[in-house]
């Protein structure tokens, strides 16, 4: 590389909870700048899943955290050309691109679930990741399995 790597900015933590994971999700959540809308959306999510909870002894914020959790990949695939032939290659991932991943996919799910709002959708696909059911858990479960199945091509690794 030419240039150094960037520093990683410290991100400030949300409002609510002092959390910030809870501000790195809603930063990806955002759409044009509106930061303060995606924090309502996410709070009024937590506040459905409060509702729902059935577990006593779990926070609202706690589900959501298992239901990242439930999300986040260990491996990926990675296509790497070799000799004319394209290879699906495994890899483990590194610690904050499976937290991206993770928020990536539950956040993509739960926009096309078809509730009447989006705080309903992300919390109806919280509550289905924190039980490992639902579309970012299948994806999940895909992506491991597309592994899995490409795992004789691992010693083509970089």
């Amino acid at each position: 590389m030419r240039k150094k790597q960037a520093k990683k900015r410290p991100l400030l933590p949300d409002p609510k909870f002092n959390d910030q994971l809870v501000t790195r999700f809603v930063n990806m959540m955002m759409w044009s700048g509106k930061k303060s809308t995606a924090f309502k959306i996410f709070y009024d999510a937590i506040e459905v899943v409060e509702s729902k909870n059935t577990d006593e002894e779990k926070s609202a914020l706690e589900i959501w955290k298992e239901a990242l959790t439930n999300v986040m990949p260990h491996v990926e695939v990675r296509s790497r050309r070799i000799g004319g032939a394209t290879f699906q290659i495994p890899n483990p991932i590194r610690a904050d691109r499976k937290i991206s991943t993770a928020m990536k996919w539950l956040i993509s799910f739960s926009r096309k679930r078809n509730e009447k709002s989006m705080a309903q959708k992300l919390a109806a696909e919280i509550l289905a990741a924190s039980k490992e059911e639902g579309s970012a858990v299948k994806k999940k479960v895909d992506t491991h399995k597309m592994a899995e199945a490409n795992k004789a091509f691992s010693h083509f690794r970089f």
